[in-house]
C-alpha cells in the first residue's frame, strides 16, 4: 500500500499540489500536517508512521516534507527499513523499495554522516588553536574573585544560611558549593 504524507508550515499554505502529486502515485490513504519542518510534534506524520506496516511504502512529494534535518530524514528512513516498510520521495526520485535507490539513499546518508564529521573535526581543530591562544571557552564564570571572597566570609559567619549566601551573591548552592570546595583545593 502506498501512503502519503504532506506537510505545510503554515494553515495558510495549501497542501493541494502535494496531495494532487500523491494521489495521482496511487497513494491510498493520505496524511497531513501544518507544522514547521523544524516542529516535533507532527501527529499527522506520526500517524502516518504507525499506520504503515511491511511491504507499504511512505510517499512524499519532496524530502524535506518528511524530515526536521538531513539526520533526522535519515534516522527515520532508516527506522522505516527495519520495519519492512519502504520510502519515495517525487521530486527526488528516490525509492528505497529498488536496490538502485537504497544504494542512492545510503550514498546520502554517507555524505551527510562524512559532512558531520568534517564538522565536527574543524570545531575540534578550532578550540585547540583557541586554548592554544590562552582562550577558554565554556560560559564566564559568575564567581569573580571579590564574589568568592564574599561568599567564603559570609560561609564563616553561622549566622548566614547558604540559602541566604546564594540570594544576597546572585547564585546557586551549587555554584556556592563547588567554588568553596574549589578555593579549599
Amino acid at each position: 500500500m502506498l501512503i502519503g504524507y504532506a506537510r505545510c508550515s503554515t494553515a495558510e499554505q495549501k497542501l493541494d499540489l502535494q496531495i494532487d502529486a500523491l494521489e495521482k502515485v496511487g497513494c491510498e490513504k493520505i496524511f497531513f500536517d501544518f507544522a514547521s519542518g523544524a516542529n516535533t510534534e507532527r501527529p499527522g506524520m506520526a500517524e502516518a508512521l504507525n499506520f504503515a506496516r511491511k511491504q507499504d511504502v511512505i510517499v512524499v512529494w519532496k524530502l524535506d516534507r518528511l524530515g526536521r534535518s538531513l539526520k533526522h530524514l535519515i534516522e527515520t528512513v532508516g527506522d522505516l527499513e527495519k520495519r519492512g516498510v519502504g520510502f519515495k520521495s517525487l521530486q527526488e526520485q528516490i525509492d528505497t523499495t529498488t536496490s538502485s535507490g537504497r544504494l542512492f539513499f545510503h550514498i546520502f546518508a554517507s555524505i551527510a554522516e562524512f559532512e558531520r564529521d568534517l564538522i565536527r573535526e574543524r570545531v575540534q581543530a578550532g578550540l585547540t588553536a583557541a586554548r592554544q591562544r590562552g582562550r577558554l571557552g565554556g560560559r564566564p564564570s559568575i564567581m569573580d574573585a571579590k564574589k568568592l571572597k564574599m561568599a567564603e566570609t559570609l560561609y564563616r559567619d553561622k549566622n548566614n544560611t547558604p540559602a541566604d549566601i546564594c540570594k544576597t551573591l546572585g547564585i546557586s548552592k551549587a555554584t556556592l558549593y563547588r567554588h568553596l570546595k574549589e578555593s579549599k583545593a
